[in-house]
């Protein structure tokens, strides 16, 4: 068993690396879009998104094969989701021009509406698991998630993808010159790479998760929700500030929503199929997903006013946020025990 120090270390490398790894796999991701002439949303919610939210998939990937604990994958993806709903949009509003995000009707109709149906479907999936595949007692409200199950939410991805497909027809976009100069070939090298590096990172996350619930004897899922997910939410959080900043705010809050969609609808259902099928106790996800989606109303109903994100309104978001955490260390201490 590792100790708390080198525990410490893991999770600050494999941080920086999933960082690293994710700001030039976004950077490759970026390029090629341009390079294609994508519309600034589809880039955000697709090509950024899908990038930035590797660090997402590749943990559940490793936590459910190399060391059998999808838990610690579910953790990351629904702390990610938290975290990318209620500090990114903060955070990019307070750096962007003004202090502010503008939003649009495309935003907050389409992206933000679709993204609360990828929650509804998730939470759909592990119902009809709990109900049609219970595992143990009724009274342990744990199902077995298989992977007929699992192809549920990713099929609404596919139709996700299909309604950005039409929009990129859509789209009557000219090429900018600077993409005349960019190299596809150079930038799919680049992506690939860019792919181990995030790989090793959510290896250290995943396996300073694993060591710190064996240490403190507490739920891998809560290790998850902290540990794995901080780590893995630094690309989103650098696409996102980095657009604010550029000006780009539709493509900063598609990031968001495009990360969580991809997170919800494609990195926990390619983990079930991985492992063949998962047991998901209900007393685990039901409140996380409920703080979820209670964090995604406050968001879109600050987002929906004026149609942007003011700096009164992103420190709202901060202090939900500061809830979660003050909810998680209550977790940890024993004070509560909705997460186990």
């Amino acid at each position: 068993m590792a100790s708390v120090p080198v525990l410490v270390v893991f999770t600050i490398v494999g941080a920086v690396l999933a960082w690293k790894g994710g700001d030039y796999l976004v950077q490759a991701s970026d390029r090629l879009g341009a390079y294609y002439g994508l519309p600034a949303i589809v880039q955000g919610a697709v090509i950024a998104a899908v990038g930035s939210s590797f660090p997402e998939l590749s943990s559940i990937i490793i936590a459910t094969v190399r060391y059998g604990a999808f838990d610690i994958g579910v953790g990351a993806v629904v702390g990610s989701a938290v975290y990318n709903i209620l500090v990114i949009p903060a955070v990019s509003a307070l750096a962007g021009e003004g202090q502010r995000l503008a939003s649009s009707r495309d935003l907050v109709y389409k992206e933000a509406q679709f993204y609360l149906l990828a929650l509804a479907v998730l939470v759909l999936t592990f119902s009809l698991a709990v109900i049609y595949q219970p595992s143990g007692s009724p009274a342990d409200l744990e199902g077995f998630v298989t992977r007929s199950l699992a192809l549920i939410p990713l099929s609404l991805y596919g139709l996700y993808l299909f309604m950005q497909y039409h929009d990129t027809l859509d789209h009557r976009a000219t090429v900018p010159v600077v993409a005349s100069d960019i190299d596809p070939r150079r930038q799919w090298v680049t992506l690939v790479v860019s792919l181990g590096i995030i790989l090793a990172g959510a290896e250290l996350l995943v396996r300073a998760a694993v060591g710190f619930g064996d240490v403190f004897g507490t739920s891998p899922f809560l290790w998850g929700l902290t540990v794995v997910a901080a780590g893995t939410s630094l690309p989103d959080t650098f696409v996102s500030v980095t657009a604010a900043r550029q000006g780009n705010a539709p493509m900063s809050l598609a990031n968001v929503f495009g990360s969580n969609v991809f997170a919800l609808l494609v990195a926990l259902p390619v983990g079930i199929l991985v492992a063949g099928g998962t047991i998901v106790a209900f007393q685990e996800v039901v409140p996380m997903m409920s703080f979820l989606t209670g964090a995604s109303i406050v968001f879109f109903a600050v987002l929906r006013t004026e149609m942007a994100l003011t700096r009164g309104e992103s420190f709202v978001l901060l202090g939900t946020y500061g809830l979660f955490i003050l909810w998680l260390i209550a977790e940890s201490l024993g004070v509560t025990s909705f997460v186990g």
